[in-house]
């Protein structure tokens, strides 16, 4: 049965509508516009969503148009969430330390770029009452996703332990974390499997920001030691399509507590919602906005 809130009518488009959007190349199958479009409705604000296809050379020229054509903000997606850096005004704290902006806010003509995907991240935990401090968390990856994870982390007083293929990259992360003051991080080295199991066992929470396991390698597992998954571990798969991944199916038949990469997807998305309209939007009407796009047909 659906809610009332998923069968509201959204307000009919006009001159006053305000414009927010999305800037990818590709940006065709983002599933932002269904998600925020639907909170939009639910709360009959009159906003709308737009995707935006802006190749990597013309985001310089793109962004610093949003102010002239009265748009309220966008959120970056690949590949555009560094190169964007030159072109912002203000950076919050998030992007600071990310080096990455996924969400630009014109706030009196000048451009606010912010990173979410930390907050997005950890919020969902939060509600639930999850709790890391002093406790170990495993990181597996080193990319743009695990950046965004190790910082929020380490500001929630959480103990990292960092896993990558390639040592040096997981290196310069932490790094980046000693230079920005928020403490040290371990990293193992992914062939070092005595280790890495070790370290497994004892960690309160395990964060998956690789792309193994999406689809269409459903069926791949990360190259971690599955038998070391116990039932004290919260195991987190950013990958959201599908919803749910081998690893999270391996995770709950050892007992262990999951979450999936659709909730930090939604969570980014209402950060960046409320930063732009000041409302906090129904984070149950994005989800089943998302779920919806993932399991719609997909086009030949």
């Amino acid at each position: 049965m659906q809610s009332n809130k998923d069968t509201q009518i959204a307000p009919p488009l006009s001159g006053s509508t305000k414009v927010v959007g999305v800037f990818g190349y590709p940006v065709a199958h983002s599933l932002s516009p269904a998600m925020h479009n639907a909170a939009f409705t639910a709360l009959g604000l009159n906003y709308i969503y737009v995707p935006f296809p802006v190749p990597p050379e013309r985001i310089g020229v793109a962004i610093q148009s949003l102010a002239s054509l009265g748009v309220v903000g966008v959120n970056l997606t690949i590949p555009h969430k560094e190169l964007v850096l030159p072109y912002i005004d203000e950076l919050t704290q998030e992007a600071k330390d990310i080096q990455a902006v996924n969400t630009v806010h014109v706030v009196d003509g000048r451009l606010i770029g912010d990173n979410t995907d930390g907050r997005g991240f950890w919020e969902p935990l939060r509600e639930q009452g999850f709790s890391i401090a002093g406790e170990t968390a495993f990181v597996l990856g080193a990319g743009g996703a695990a950046r965004s994870v190790v910082f929020r982390l380490m500001r929630e007083g959480a103990k990292v332990v960092l896993v990558n293929r390639t040592r040096e990259r997981a290196e310069r992360l932490a790094q980046d974390v000693a230079n920005a003051g928020v403490g040290e991080i371990a990293v193992i080295s992914a062939d070092d499997a005595e280790a890495v199991e070790r370290a497994l066992r004892r960690s309160k929470l395990f964060v998956q920001t690789t792309k193994v396991g999406m689809r269409p390698d459903i069926g791949a597992l990360p190259e971690i030691p599955i038998s070391a998954l116990h039932s004290d571990l919260t195991v987190y798969d950013l990958v959201y399509n599908p919803v749910k991944t081998r690893l999270l199916e391996e995770a709950e038949a050892r007992g262990c507590d999951t979450m999936t990469g659709v909730k930090m997807l939604v969570y980014q998305g209402a950060i960046a919602f409320q930063r732009w309209t000041g409302v906090f939007p129904p984070t149950d009407v994005m989800e089943r906005a998302v779920l919806k796009g993932l399991n719609a047909p997909k086009e030949e």
